[in-house]
């Protein structure tokens, strides 16, 4: 399989990606962050590929390993036990839904990346390396001797190539309630203090589940290299090593089609008879319509459009504030048409009004920092917008713009009136009190 990449050539053997797979889009992107970044996975000038080496990821993981509960292995043995459940999980979702072929293989990918993660960081906390314990699979050894092989690679463990199939193989099933019974055992052991921080039981708890896991991706059709770049794509796009912002989608573009790059918004609630609205004002000129909840019970939805100004400021994108301004790209038909249309307003609509109805219950994010927004919201929202502009922006970057709208929105509920400024070159929403 031969594509470009920044002016290179990438190539990916054929025992690691079906042609026809639709979730091959991440593996290019992840192969060409990887080459430019972080060399997980390099392509060279000459178009020869490199592959990953089991100590390449195992170091890359431990950077993302945020230390929760110190260096104890009660965490990540929760979270190897609770990723296991969600493979088996995933499962059934596809025996039970034969039409989910695609988003199964997907969902099975990312399974497999955050269970080899968790093994890791169970080694990594134990005092053993992953290296290590793939080598002694590798070398096939009766003893456990506790030798690492910096050159090990994930393509060494599965040297022969792996047909993708629309389903898994039967015996799949099987390997998954094995895996889960040896994950289920090292946890009891854990319990029964018999895991000693580089004791032979662990390395072979561990050697046993790295087992299971490679069989078990085999099966699935895919490989377990595939799904560990994937796992360093999504957590490296969550906490970042460095936080690089991308370009405006239209930086390319006349000012007059650039949505504001610096911008001050009054905005400010004001009754109209017996009813409470918000209006919206940028240099004496009022923006849009008044604004209620539109909800039963009062909420203060009314105040939203902050969200939209926070993806302008931090993302450099909202089709809602292109519209509001007029600002739409007209001498590109395409991009108006689709970019800047009414489906891709609804789409940003959608995201402001489900992430208000996840932050409702957590107090509007209050107190939330940076890299604590739960994980399975910024995935929601990065699959909104899957097929538009912000489809490549990482995860970290939609937490940026998120908390700090709901800064300015959790202001603009205690005062109910206040200036918004639109920051894009800082990247930047602030808001303070408006005293006229």
């Amino acid at each position: 399989m031969i594509g470009p990449l920044m002016g290179c050539v990438w190539i990916v053997p054929v025992s690691y990606f079906d042609p026809e797979q639709d979730s091959l889009n991440w593996a290019n992107r992840v192969t060409e962050g990887r080459r430019r970044n972080r060399g997980i996975v390099t392509a060279g000038m000459d178009g020869s590929f490199t592959p990953l080496t089991v100590t390449a990821y195992a170091d890359q993981a431990a950077k993302t390993d945020r230390g929760v509960e110190g260096q104890s292995l009660a965490f990540p043995l929760l979270g190897l036990f609770g990723e296991t459940g969600s493979l088996l999980s995933a499962l059934k979702k596809k025996q039970r839904d034969r039409a989910s072929s695609a988003a199964y293989s997907d969902a099975v990918a990312e399974e497999l990346g955050d269970v080899l993660w968790y093994l890791a960081a169970i080694a990594r906390r134990g005092g053993l390396s992953l290296s290590a314990i793939a080598a002694h699979l590798y070398r096939k050894d009766e003893q456990w001797l506790n030798q690492d092989d910096a050159t090990l690679t994930f393509e060494a463990l599965q040297p022969h190539t792996i047909v993708r199939t629309a389903a898994p193989l039967p015996q799949f099933e099987e390997t998954l309630l094995a895996l889960a019974a040896e994950v289920g055992a090292m946890v009891a052991d854990h319990q029964n203090a018999a895991l000693v921080p580089g004791g032979e039981a662990l390395a072979r708890r561990l050697t046993n589940v790295f087992k299971l896991l490679l069989k078990a991706s085999r099966e699935a059709g895919l490989t377990l290299e595939g799904a560990a770049v994937k796992n360093q794509h999504k957590i490296l796009g969550r906490w970042p090593e460095e936080k690089i912002y991308p370009a405006a989608p239209d930086a390319d573009k006349d000012s007059d089609e650039q949505l504001p790059r610096q911008m001050a918004i009054e905005v400010f609630e004001k009754s109209v008879g017996d009813r409470p609205f918000v209006f919206q004002r940028c240099n004496e000129l009022f923006i849009g319509d008044r604004l209620t909840d539109n909800a039963h019970e009062a909420d203060d939805y009314r105040f939203h459009d902050v969200f939209h100004y926070a993806f302008v400021a931090v993302l450099g994108w909202s089709p809602v504030v292109r519209s509001l301004l007029r600002l739409k790209r007209k001498s590109d038909a395409k991009l108006d048409e689709t970019e800047d249309g009414a489906r891709a307003i609804l789409i940003e609509e959608g995201i402001s009004t489900w992430v208000f109805s996840m932050a409702r219950p957590l107090d509007y994010f209050r107190d939330m920092k940076a890299g604590e927004l739960p994980l399975d919201l910024l995935k929601q929202v990065h699959q909104f917008v899957q097929g538009y502009e912000p489809q490549d922006y990482p995860l970290w970057l939609w937490e940026e713009a998120i908390l700090q709208g709901y800064e300015a929105f959790r202001f603009l509920q205690e005062h109910r009136r206040g200036l918004v400024t639109i920051d894009f070159e800082n990247r930047q929403l602030r808001i303070e009190p408006l005293t006229s």
